[in-house]
C-alpha cells in the first residue's frame, strides 16, 4: 500500500507495541466522532489504528494487515468535503472481503448506509414496516411522486442522507411545488428524493434502538419537537441544527433519554435483519403512530452515543463498542496462532 493511501493515526502506547500484533482499524472520515472510541480503547488498553479514508490510493495487489476493520463511514460524509470517501471505503472494503478480514459492518451494511429505499426494502423483507416511500428522479418527478399520499401530510428527504439532509414536512402539493421549483432546493447527492408518509407521534418523539456486537443494547427516546435533526452526537458540526449535547435554557427537559428497560417484539426482527445484512454495530430508529403501531425508517452503521444521556443512565455505548471489538480481536488473534501451529 503507498504511503498517501491511508492516513494512520496510533496512540504512542500502541506504536511501542510489536508491529506484527494484529490492530483494531477503524474505518472513518470524522475525527470528532471518533474521539469517544480512542478514549475507549485507551482506557481497555486495545491496540488500535485509525484509516482516515477521504482521499488516497488503493493497491489492489497488496495484502491487508490481519486485524479486526471497524466500518463507521458515514452517509453524510459528502457535508464535510469528503465527498469520495463512501466510495472509497467501498473498494476498501471489498479489498479486504477479498483476503478473508474480519469487518464490522461490511460491504453490504455499506451499501445500505448509503441509500434509504436500499434500507427500506432490506427493512420490508424481514417483515419490518416502513412508511410509505415513493422514490422520485427528477425534479419534475417529485411532485407526481407526492399526488400518490391523496392530500395526506407527507416529507421529502434525500436517499443518501443523514443529518436531516433535505428533510421537509409538507401538507400540501403547492407548498412541495413552491419549494421544487425556488432556488432553496436541495438537491441529493445521488438524485434520488424519497417522499414519504408522515408518522405522526402522539408525543412528538422517535426511539432510536441501539445494537452492539448485533444484539441490543439499549434505546434512546428522543424529542422530535424542535425538528428532524436528529443526532446524538456530542460534536455536531456547525450546520447540525438541533443537536444539542446538553439542555439547554429554553430545553429544559433533556432531548436524549436512555430507556434500559425498552422492550418490543420487533428487537427480534431487528436482529435477525442486521445478521443477514453485515451490520454488527447500528442503530434503528423508529416512530410508533397514534394507532400503536411501529415503524422502522432509518438505519445508521455509523452510530453516536450522546455522552450527557449515557451519563444520566450510567452506561457507555463507546464503551459496548470498544469491548467488543477487542472480544473480536482476541477471537481472530487465537485463530490466527492455531493456524500458525497447525501448520508447524
Amino acid at each position: 500500500m503507498a504511503d498517501g493511501g491511508f492516513r494512520f493515526v496510533s496512540p504512542a502506547a500502541t506504536k511501542e507495541r510489536s508491529t506484527s500484533m494484529s490492530h483494531i482499524y477503524v474505518i472513518h472520515e470524522n475525527n470528532e466522532w471518533t474521539a469517544p472510541l480512542r478514549v475507549e480503547f485507551e482506557r481497555l488498553g486495545l491496540p488500535y489504528r485509525e484509516w482516515f479514508l477521504d482521499q488516497g490510493t488503493l493497491d489492489l495487489s497488496s495484502t491487508p494487515p490481519h486485524g479486526v476493520f471497524y466500518n463507521r463511514m458515514s452517509a453524510s460524509s459528502h457535508t464535510r468535503d469528503h465527498r469520495y470517501a463512501a466510495e472509497y471505503t467501498g473498494a476498501v472494503l471489498a479489498w479486504l472481503e477479498r483476503h478473508g478480514r474480519t469487518v464490522v459492518n461490511n460491504s453490504r451494511a455499506m451499501q445500505l448506509e448509503i441509500s434509504k429505499a436500499a434500507q427500506y426494502a432490506a427493512l420490508n423483507a424481514h417483515g419490518i414496516p416502513t412508511p410509505k416511500t415513493v422514490a422520485a428522479v427528477g425534479r419534475d418527478q417529485i411532485v407526481k411522486a407526492a399526488r400518490t399520499f391523496a392530500g395526506q401530510p407527507f416529507i421529502t428527504k434525500h436517499n443518501r442522507g443523514g443529518k436531516g439532509l433535505g428533510v421537509h414536512l409538507f401538507r400540501s402539493l403547492d407548498a412541495l411545488a413552491h419549494y421544487v421549483e425556488g432556488d432553496d432546493f436541495d438537491t441529493p447527492l445521488d438524485g434520488i428524493t424519497l417522499v414519504q408518509e408522515y408518522i405522526e407521534s402522539p408525543d412528538a418523539s422517535i426511539t432510536r434502538c441501539e445494537f452492539v456486537g448485533g444484539e441490543f443494547l439499549y434505546a434512546v427516546r428522543v424529542d422530535t419537537s424542535e425538528g428532524f435533526e436528529l443526532c446524538p452526537a456530542d460534536d455536531c458540526q456547525p450546520g447540525d441544527l438541533f443537536c444539542p449535547a446538553t439542555p439547554s435554557e429554553e430545553a429544559p427537559t433533556p432531548r436524549f433519554e436512555i430507556q434500559k428497560d425498552f422492550a418490543h417484539p420487533i428487537l427480534e426482527r431487528f436482529r435477525g435483519f442486521l445478521e443477514d445484512n453485515g451490520m454488527k454495530i447500528a442503530a434503528i430508529e423508529i416512530i410508533e403512530n397514534a394507532s400503536g403501531d411501529v415503524f422502522a425508517y432509518d438505519v445508521n452503521v455509523n452510530t453516536n452515543y450522546n455522552a450527557d444521556a449515557e451519563r444520566r443512565a450510567g452506561v457507555s455505548g463507546m464503551g459496548a463498542v470498544a469491548r467488543y471489538l477487542g472480544e473480536e480481536l482476541t477471537r481472530q488473534t487465537e485463530g490466527v496462532l492455531e493456524a500458525s501451529c497447525a501448520l508447524s
